[in-house]
């Protein structure tokens, strides 16, 4: 990522250069990267690609305004991080579902990333509901968040179980990938009847107050702790919503497309 490039990513997300790669500009640029991407999935009802290009990336999230989902929020967020001076390591991590066992391998993808007053730091714009600010790798004890309590706990092999309020959320695996090696979860995301990406709309952004959430024609504004749902009624109203609330400019209401299935069945 080219200094032009940069530049255009911080205006992006409302952010001044840092002077230098510090725990402080982290906690500064993940916060405000969730206040102003959001985290969605309309790309995959809409039958775009989704390209692990750190170039498609940018064109789509910076040039066009858009958000994304973990492949490319965390994969372009590492761009940025790594071109301000941060130390960054991608990720791959398994989401625990219903049934309390992990998902499928590159499932998720996190950051390390450590900074130059020698924090160690778990960095996650990409999870929808998870910590507002980074956590810190090496705490075995609770993490107070704006978006619940956290903790981290060893586990087998090596790999560490990511937790919210008890409730464990993903277990990651410390070997530092590439981000073409998430080319086969984004598919799997992307395309399987199995992935909850597929079966419905969510389009997520944090805001100063809470917390505003688009899935179909539902629109969610927590304020405070307190949830208000509007169900609306015409495709005007849901285009202006993606447009007031998330800066997403459409042609059309997205709907829920047909996964595709795989040699015919």
């Amino acid at each position: 990522m080219d200094t032009a490039q940069t530049a255009a990513y911080l205006r992006r997300i409302g952010v001044e250069r840092p002077a230098a790669p510090t725990t402080a500009a982290l906690r500064e640029l993940h916060l405000a990267h969730l206040r102003s991407v959001p985290f969605e999935n309309l790309s995959l009802h809409q039958g775009e690609e989704v390209d692990l290009t750190e170039q498609d990336l940018f064109a789509k999230i910076v040039e066009r305004g858009r958000g994304g989902f973990c492949y490319e929020l965390n994969g372009l967020f590492a761009a940025l991080l790594a071109a301000l001076g941060f130390e960054v390591t991608l990720l791959q991590a398994r989401v625990y579902g219903d049934s309390g066992r992990p998902g499928i391998p590159y499932d998720h993808l996190a950051l390390r990333v450590r900074t130059e007053d020698g924090g160690d730091w778990l960095a996650d714009i990409g999870f929808g509901t998870h910590s507002h600010l980074p956590l810190d790798l090496t705490e075995r004890g609770e993490q107070k968040d704006p978006g619940g309590t956290f903790s981290i706990a060893e586990a087998p092999g090596g790999d560490l179980d990511v937790l919210k309020d008890g409730k464990p959320q993903y277990v990651i695996d410390q070997r530092p990938r590439a981000l073409e090696d998430f080319t086969a979860g984004a598919w799997y995301h992307r395309t399987s009847p199995k992935s909850h990406f597929t079966r419905s709309l969510v389009c997520t952004l944090i805001t100063g107050t809470g917390r505003v959430t688009l899935s179909g024609r539902k629109l969610t504004v927590t304020t405070g702790g307190e949830r208000e749902v509007t169900e609306l009624a015409t495709d005007a109203e849901v285009l202006t919503a993606y447009e007031t609330h998330f800066g997403i400019s459409l042609e059309e209401v997205p709907q829920v497309a047909k996964p595709v299935r795989v040699g015919g069945r």
